[in-house]
């Protein structure tokens, strides 16, 4: 006797049993050959088809207002059947997927990991947060034999897995990039030329790229069309927006970039961000620029990294916990 004929077997027995007494002990057989049923991958229309065939031969006549129940409850669990058969393969890819992705996230974390530099006369702070497993920005320190700092931040336009091996793409390309091609507009030039010919023409990546020399107290900075960061000066405490001009990586492999400088001061501070904080949501509406900065005065007689972490902080309670936006933000000060 095979599987199935079995299964039919025990079920009109239990059946046969309840009806006769009622009693504990057939629910508990029932609940034990409910798992047998599960196990042997028995569907619920077969299970309801295992009640018809128990009842047609424990009874000679079947009133038919019950018969005409019993089709219509089988007609019913077989168009179930389907549905929960096709629901349950979506989940287990979806839990395939969600592995898979977490798999990446984890590669992506040391493909892209990136030490915070030391700089004598440069407190420095970094906070990268992604809104979801997987990253879309992107950070990188880069410290030159001549003492100098380099600063990349970026955001890829697209998100999930093909913006994570993108970003590996571009950390390894300025890795591998000679010391002498290290200033901001021939850093930009070059990974222009490689995001342009191996990255999707759906996919665009913005960054502002910075050198900061110590020995000269100087930044020098291009951007490639990416959110404008801001500029303290301690003197006169005030901010204002760092002005860059530059198209976005992948666009045009012939893009030339602007270079700009200038010098920072004892107090000064660079602060470089993604749109993913720039563009927090209250409600429905997006925050101003002036309360990022007004959030940043808050905290600004921090240290560098206490300083990053309190504005996160802050903007994560504003949106309840849950980023709209991959959020990082680095904050550079002057100490001498």
């Amino acid at each position: 006797m095979d599987a199935l004929k079995l299964d039919a077997v025990n079920y009109k027995e239990l059946l046969r049993h309840y009806i006769n007494t009622q009693d504990e002990q057939s629910l508990y057989g029932a609940e034990q050959i409910s798992k047998t049923f599960i196990k042997n991958n028995i569907p619920p229309e077969e299970i309801v088809n295992f009640h018809i065939q128990a009842l047609t031969e424990l009874y000679d006549e079947i009133p038919d207002h019950i018969r005409h129940s019993m089709d219509f409850l089988l007609e019913t669990m077989i168009s179930y059947g389907v549905a929960h058969q096709e629901y349950q393969t979506l989940r287990e890819q979806q839990s395939e997927l969600k592995s898979e992705i977490s798999v990446a996230a984890g590669m992506q974390d040391t493909l892209l990991a990136t030490t915070k530099p030391v700089i004598d006369d440069l407190d420095v702070g970094v906070i990268s947060v992604p809104a979801h497993q997987m990253n879309g920005d992107y950070h990188h320190f880069i410290k030159g034999k001549d003492g100098s700092l380099g600063i990349a931040v970026a955001d890829v336009i697209g998100k999930g897995i093909p913006a994570a091996l993108c970003m590996s793409m571009i950390k390894y390309s300025m890795d591998s990039f000679p010391e002498a091609t290290m200033s901001p507009k021939s850093i930009l030039k070059n990974l222009n030329r490689v995001v342009e010919r191996n990255v999707d023409p759906s996919m665009f990546i913005t960054m502002f790229y910075a050198q900061y020399l110590p020995a000269e107290s100087k930044l020098r900075y291009s951007s490639a069309g990416h959110e404008p960061g801001f500029y303290y000066d301690a003197e006169s405490n005030t901010f204002e927006e760092i002005e860059t001009k530059g198209l976005v990586l992948g666009v045009s492999a012939d893009t030339n970039y602007k270079q700009y400088e200038r010098i920072i001061n004892k107090g000064d501070m660079i602060i470089l961000l993604t749109d993913g904080v720039t563009e927090c949501r209250q409600g429905d509406s997006f925050i101003e620029s002036e309360e990022v900065l007004d959030v940043i005065k808050q905290y600004a007689h921090l240290t560098a990294q206490e300083l990053v972490n309190g504005v996160y902080k802050h903007f994560e309670r504003l949106q309840n916990f849950q980023l709209r936006d991959d959020f990082t933000l680095i904050v550079l000060r002057k100490e001498v």
